[in-house]
């Protein structure tokens, strides 16, 4: 793969934090009236998983800032195009919003979809995870600036990752970190598996070399002291996992999450969209979804909506060009 592919060295989340700082309302001010009819609160994914959770947490705690009903509806199919469109195709009148994940930034470059993140109305990002850099206790590598110069100076191949399928956001996140060292996205061979507990089973069996998947993912290899989490692909460090630093802290110029935000239907109705987005940045900081959010693992992070927008535009940039070295972007 031709090395004139870039990625976009600007963390996907960089920048966007200071605007979404100054943003946020110095105290909700809510439409009044709204709603007057239960909301409907689409969820692109199925019940049980973690943006189901997080969608269920947020609409019961918009119930409390805002009276009146918001019901989760799972809209499930097509890798998440289904609940996706249902949110973006929705009348713009505040009664239907939804969760919308990282994946509206990598769907249209495959094919799926035609829908990009301008299709909506940004009304805050709620959490973002950052995939850890994670090596077996027995590694050689005990650091990640060592890891990054032997990986640097290895021949092609001869270092494995794994973490989920060929493609997925835990494979992408690999090859825009490859690419930002000005390596090839195929410099360390990955090997497709079906989610994070597999890979770390190769992990500390010797299969593999490395993980790119959450710390959350990773906790119970780490506590169990088969695995080490050596940095991580964030802006700054997270306070579940104070002690892991970042890629940045060790000169590697690269961070990705993946994400989820709450978004209307493009050119949503302005008071309806000012009134969720209020709740919002007061629900990020409200003891209720701190702890439901630490206690799985989960990070926080709230952007406020000109920032929400800002930080899905970036993430879209890098994953195209993640996609296309993968050779999985289509058109």
């Amino acid at each position: 793969m031709s090395k004139s592919i870039k990625v976009n060295r600007r963390s996907v989340l960089a920048g966007s934090a200071a605007l979404g700082a100054a943003a946020v309302l110095p105290g909700a001010v809510f439409a009044a009236g709204y709603p007057s009819r239960p909301v409907t609160v689409v969820v692109p994914w199925g019940a049980g998983g973690g943006t189901d959770a997080t969608g269920r947490m947020i609409a019961a705690l918009l119930e409390k800032k805002l009276g009146g009903s918001f019901n989760v509806v799972n809209r499930t199919g097509g890798s998440g195009v289904v609940g996706h469109s249902a949110i973006a195709n929705a009348k713009p009148d505040g009664y239907t919003i939804g969760l919308v994940t990282v994946e509206i930034t990598m769907m249209h470059h495959v094919g799926l979809t035609d829908l990009t993140a301008e299709d909506y109305t940004p009304l805050g990002l709620m959490n973002a995870d950052s995939p850890g850099v994670t090596v077996s206790s027995k590694s050689d590598y005990q650091d990640i600036a060592s890891l990054a110069e032997a990986i640097k100076a290895s021949e092609p191949g001869t270092f494995k990752a794994s973490g989920t399928g060929q493609g997925g956001i835990w494979h992408l996140a690999l090859i825009g970190w490859l690419l930002s060292m000005g390596l090839a996205p195929n410099h360390v061979t990955w090997v497709p598996s079906e989610g994070a507990a597999p890979a770390l089973q190769d992990l500390v069996a010797g299969g593999i070399d490395l993980v790119t998947v959450s710390l959350a993912e990773t906790k119970a290899m780490v506590d169990a002291g088969r695995a080490v989490n050596l940095g991580l692909m964030a802006d700054e460090r997270v306070g579940s996992h104070p002690d892991v630093p970042t890629l940045k802290e060790a000169g590697e110029e690269f961070s990705l999450a993946t994400w989820r935000g709450v978004c209307g239907p493009k050119d949503m109705d302005a008071a309806a969209a000012a009134a969720v987005s209020a709740a919002l940045s007061e629900i990020s900081t409200d003891p209720e979804f701190v702890e439901f959010m630490n206690g799985r693992g989960f990070g926080i992070k709230y952007l406020a909506p000109d920032a929400h927008a800002q930080m899905m535009a970036q993430t879209d940039s890098v994953m195209a060009d993640a996609l296309a070295a993968a050779g999985l972007a289509k058109g």
